[in-house]
């Protein structure tokens, strides 16, 4: 039985979903005014894993995660680059695309923006004001946190406590406006030359609270089965969703909240975020380094723990990578020499690698303890290879069960000198970014790496093609 870590409740819970079978799980996305960073990456690829470990024990996940594409920093960095805000959205929405398919994470069934729902967030901020959870003041719109009487429940703080923290924060404009330092904006009036949609209270923008509120809620339901994402959101943003949207329906909101650890880096272990100015962009790392490498790097941490991002941790992953795919390799080899059918002790044992996998993996998500068997694999497999007499159905058996459990980690696996056409189009979308940052010397190494195994590169008009010698 599958059990996740609640943030709410602070303990392990056994996993079951509002409809039997399906799950409905949101994950906050990022604000796009900017490359995501690894510590972006982490929780992207962490609940990218989680997604699939659930589908793989057989769940259809319905999996959305939204991206903020308007509010104070979008304005500030469209501002600073002369163009507008939504042409700045699709800038940085096509980089995130293009990012996260290099690390092989899978787009969510719905990438909904906060612009594209600006109707029905008026229509909730407006529930919430006839319900008396909100209140306007000169075209703002504020949520009275006090009113809603489980406050500070899911960051396990009281209310009094966090007005002390928020207190610090309130700026002189804020104090005059609202009745609470607790208070939070669910509506923003627009200051001049801001993009702005006009409301019941006048031009403004949404909060950015609001939008999960209303995107997870119209787009999967008002009581979710997982709410993922940072654990720095989980106050003010989380704290602030729940009251927003238990506010509206009357309903419990989630059922599981699920928040992933930092990334570190340095001698001091210093969270890496953009405010901080210590961060490295996926954008950039994976052009020295294998987007395989970083995805198994960041993916076989469980997700509650921190990740320290170092050179050092990276070889590491890279060796353990080469470990498993010389293993796949050597199994490869054997098949020349091979005999038909298949050994009965093998086939049990595979079956005891696959179960031991799934106990670990049920135990909220341990991946560490899941790669650990993926490991015990690797070692069976390089003794399997070294037998005098091997069958051509048990290799089979053990890749198919290597390549099985290492997509759970978003790890594709084939033998040296094959190499699948998702591969050879990420490696094509890399070389095309390369040559638009004129960074020819990249360009020409995907372009002569891909040529030695086989794959040759057509550049046309119409776009980058290729054919297989």
């Amino acid at each position: 039985m599958l059990k996740i870590y609640n943030t709410l409740t602070r303990k392990k819970e056994e996993f079951h979903p509002v409809h039997p079978g399906v799950v409905n799980m949101y994950v906050c996305g990022p604000t796009v005014y900017n490359y995501i960073h690894i510590g972006n990456a982490r929780s992207a690829i962490a609940f990218d894993t989680v997604r699939r470990y659930l589908e793989y024990i057989g769940y259809q996940v319905n999996y959305v995660s939204n991206f903020t594409d308007v509010d104070d920093k979008m304005i500030k960095a469209a501002h600073e680059q002369g163009i507008t805000v939504p042409e700045l959205a699709d800038k940085y929405i096509k980089a995130f695309m293009e990012d996260t398919n290099a690390v092989n994470i899978e787009p969510a069934t719905m990438h909904p923006r906060a612009t594209e729902n600006i109707p029905e967030i008026i229509d909730f901020v407006q529930k919430l004001i006839d319900k008396g959870y909100a209140y306007v003041v000169d075209g703002d719109v504020y949520y009275r946190a006090r009113k809603f009487k489980n406050y500070g429940q899911l960051s396990g703080q009281s209310i009094d406590d966090l007005e002390v923290g928020a207190s610090e924060h309130v700026s002189a404009d804020e104090v005059g406006k609202k009745e609470d330092p607790m208070d939070f904006a669910l509506w923003k009036a627009a200051k001049p030359g801001e993009i702005s949609w006009d409301s019941p209270w006048g031009a403004g923008r949404p909060g950015w609270h609001i939008e999960c509120s209303v995107m997870s809620t119209k787009y999967l339901d008002n009581t979710i089965d997982i709410h993922a994402g940072g654990q720095d959101l989980e106050f003010p943003h989380h704290e602030n969703e729940i009251a927003q949207s238990e506010a509206a329906t009357g309903k419990k909101f989630v059922n599981y909240w699920m928040h992933n650890g930092f990334v570190t880096i340095g001698k001091d272990n210093e969270k890496m975020s953009k405010s901080l100015h210590n961060f490295i962009t996926v954008h950039d790392i994976i052009k020295h380094v294998d987007p395989q490498v970083l995805r198994f790097f960041m993916a076989t941490t469980q997700y509650r723990r921190p990740i320290q991002y170092s050179e050092a941790n990276l070889t590491d992953a890279k060796n353990n990578l080469e470990h498993i795919q010389n293993a796949y390799n050597n199994l490869e080899y054997r098949k020349n020499d091979a005999q038909d059918g298949s050994d009965i002790h093998v086939q049990s044992k595979l079956s005891d690698f696959k179960e031991h996998f799934i106990e670990a993996m049920n135990d909220d998500i341990n991946v560490q303890n899941g790669i650990a068997v993926v490991y015990e694999l690797v070692k069976y497999a390089n003794v399997y290879a070294e037998q005098a007499s091997v069958n051509q159905d048990d290799i089979a058996d053990i890749q198919k069960l290597l390549k099985e459990l290492l997509s759970i980690f978003g790890v594709k696996i084939v033998a040296t000198g094959q190499i699948d056409d998702d591969a050879i189009q990420q490696l094509i979308d890399q070389r095309n970014e390369a040559r638009r940052n004129k960074d020819f010397a990249l360009s020409d190494k995907i372009r002569d790496d891909l040529k030695a195994q086989g794959i040759i590169l057509e550049d046309t008009p119409q776009g980058t093609r290729y054919r297989k010698e």
